[in-house]
């Protein structure tokens, strides 16, 4: 049987092409903010937050790549970055000895503590400063959903 294909009405469309070019945008505007200001991409700064929010400061590879928005070789590449920096090392698992952690030192704490303002400042004013209350809470609570749907179906 065919199936037919339900296209997008013109409102879905707008909101589809609107959040693809906020997101696009926004992404580059972070970026740039923290290589100019840091000396850091998004990415790195990205895999910062990730690994000062974990137990013990330290992560799998895997896990890692999971958890930021970023390719599985695009983590490595920023993950070696990070070791030549000082503000990452790695780390043999113990109970896997073919996997390996990443690990936040101290430098790279001092590095994301750094870093940290003048991104929350750029997320304040490309974001939050041209929403209501309102719109934040819609905000969370529809990306939340599509969080939790998207992962549900990944199966």
């Amino acid at each position: 049987t065919c199936l037919m294909t339900q296209w997008l009405t013109e409102d879905e469309q707008r909101a589809w092409r609107s959040y693809l070019d906020a997101t696009r945008l926004l992404m580059q505007t972070l970026d740039r903010q923290l290589t100019r200001d840091s000396g850091i991409s998004f990415t790195d700064f990205e895999l910062l937050v990730v690994l000062s929010e974990a137990p013990g400061r330290q992560l799998r590879m895997r896990d890692l790549a999971d958890a930021v928005t970023t390719t599985r070789s695009g983590v490595t590449r920023a993950i070696t970055r990070l070791v030549d920096a000082g503000w990452v090392v790695r780390v043999e698992c113990e109970d896997d000895r073919r996997g390996m952690l990443a690990e936040l030192t101290d430098a790279g704490m001092d590095k994301l503590a750094a870093s940290s303002p003048g991104h929350v400042g750029a997320v304040r004013s490309s974001m939050f400063d041209v929403l209501t209350d309102d719109d934040v809470a819609t905000f969370a609570r529809v990306y939340a959903d599509m969080r939790t749907h998207i992962q549900n179906s990944a199966g």
